[in-house]
């Protein structure tokens, strides 16, 4: 990969990581659109890879709310201390929904990793761009409506859904956290949250799995490095850019892009588009 092309990657993985349109599924679908072949097509550097940008995503959001984290991080560990309050309650909250997700990933394990059909993102696109529409439109937010146990686990199933590319795991969280009566801008800064250890424990876990930043190939460092630093900075301005929309509008143009994009590469591969198998 070159590094241009790890750099454009990087910058579409950060806008799209925190909007619900779906980070993995974009990376994919320009991948096959330019006809592009990462790494040679080795799967295990691919989603190291995919790691490594995530990595720069979760800069940027501990740009934007790194005071918030450190805070409950804080308070997290006073609350294993004794010293128990509502936002240390939170932090442990914010951490247990991580496990369904980090479950099925360790389970699953390579049946993820560079999943081809694009068929199968086209319909999650869509699919689950229709539950976001359809969850945000008959869900009532509860002013009181505060993170309990049962919407950890709700919300770590949702974010478990999106291992699978297309589905979006801000996109699965929102949706879930909507339905559990949470207003659109309480349900993007928990999704955004979440993120920061779902993704720095996916980076431990992938790092051990190459053994180490040697078991990167040293032509590839470059494409990571740099892949890296652009998915920080677009991954800083999504956030900003989130946090401003969900005050302003409802989640239906979002909805909308994805129905839209799901649609048109199913067309695509209906007309036998680069030949990409159905199985």
């Amino acid at each position: 990969m070159s590094v241009l092309e790890a750099i454009l990657l990087g910058i579409l993985q950060g806008l799209t990581e925190f909007l619900p349109i779906s980070s993995s599924g974009h990376l994919q679908l320009v991948t096959w659109l330019a006809d592009w072949e990462p790494f040679d097509g080795d799967p295990s550097v691919w989603t190291a890879f995919e790691v490594a940008l995530h990595v720069g995503t979760l800069a940027g959001v501990l740009a934007y709310f790194g005071r918030e984290v450190v805070g409950l991080a804080a308070a997290g560990v006073r609350q294993v201390t004794g010293r128990r309050s509502p936002e240390g309650r939170r932090a442990w909250l914010l951490v247990l929904a991580t496990v369904p997700a980090g479950i099925v990933g360790v389970a699953a394990g390579s049946a993820l990793e560079r999943n081809e059909r694009v068929w199968v993102t086209g319909c999650t696109l869509a699919l689950f761009g229709v539950w976001l529409w359809w969850a945000d439109r008959r869900s009532v937010s509860r002013p009181d409506a505060v993170l309990g146990g049962s919407d950890a686990l709700a919300l770590g199933v949702a974010q478990a859904l999106a291992l699978v590319p297309g589905v979006s795991r801000s996109g699965a969280i929102m949706t879930a956290a909507r339905l559990r009566g949470h207003s659109r801008l309480e349900a993007a800064r928990v999704a955004m949250l979440m993120s920061v250890p779902v993704i720095a424990g996916a980076a431990v876990y992938k790092l051990i799995d190459l053994g180490g930043w040697s078991g990167i190939p040293a032509d590839a460092r470059p494409a990571f490095v740099w892949g890296t630093v652009a998915a920080a900075l677009s991954g800083w301005a999504a956030v900003s850019l989130l946090v401003t929309l969900v005050r302003r509008i409802d989640f239906a143009p979002f909805a909308l892009y994805r129905a839209a994009l799901g649609i048109s590469v199913l067309v695509l591969m209906a007309t036998s588009f680069r030949d990409t198998p159905w199985i």
